[in-house]
């Protein structure tokens, strides 16, 4: 397998394109205020334009970009109150998930949420947020795959990536940044300890942090 000097694999183009501009976008890279044509990213990327045109066609129908005839794409703008929308839609799923997962016992390899969790982490501190994004939305996916519900599953992962986190780079390396990722760790704590109510707890409280710190809003107390 070889590799662009961006970390692309040659193997899989069109995901890896997929899977870099939906962290700049949902980080707020990629502005919503702009006409980004395909030549520039393919560039960027330093791939054809081919796999970007097929992981924007993706994203598109992920609802996080609107394509232009013949011009290129626009990343959506939503609303303040979109993005609360979508918050309150995985305040409504998530932590009652995990709250059965824990209480049931049903994760079978914590070694690999614990590894990911470590990475996302470590991708936070450099402030790689392609790294940290994607890692952080495995990370959760993952844990949610042990209700065995892939419907589940595949709605929350279009809910993160369809709620943006445009104020990543102002937060980034603060000290309440900090705290809200190592949340990660007291998630999965709580999941090993099969204490749901517990792990419901965190997870909403880690859900409200994203839609707050992460995105560099002032939170209600």
């Amino acid at each position: 397998m070889t590799a662009s000097p961006t970390g692309l694999t040659r193997h899989s183009l069109r995901e890896d394109a997929r899977r870099v501009l939906r962290a700049r976008i949902i980080s707020g890279e990629l502005k919503s205020d702009t006409l980004h044509a395909l030549g520039t990213i393919a560039d960027e990327l330093q791939v054809s334009v081919t796999p970007v045109r097929e992981a924007l066609l993706d994203l598109s129908k992920d609802g996080l970009i609107e394509m232009v005839r013949n011009r290129g794409f626009r990343v959506r703008t939503l609303s303040e109150k979109e993005l609360d929308d979508l918050v309150q839609l995985r305040l409504m799923i998530e932590p009652a998930a995990v709250r059965d997962i824990a209480a049931e016992g049903k994760v079978s390899d914590m070694a690999t949420l614990r590894r990911l969790t470590a990475q996302a982490d470590e991708a936070a501190e450099k402030g790689n947020w392609t790294e940290f994004l994607d890692t952080d939305r495995d990370m959760h996916l993952r844990l949610l795959s042990y209700l065995d519900n892939p419907r589940l599953v595949a709605v929350v992962g279009q809910l993160r990536d369809q709620g943006r986190l445009y104020g990543l780079d102002t937060v980034a390396g603060t000290d309440t940044f900090r705290r809200s990722t190592l949340e990660h760790t007291a998630i999965l704590d709580a999941v090993e300890n099969r204490d749901g109510e517990e792990a419901e707890k965190l997870m909403a409280q880690h859900i409200r942090h994203a839609r707050g710190v992460w995105a560099g809003r002032e939170e209600e107390a």
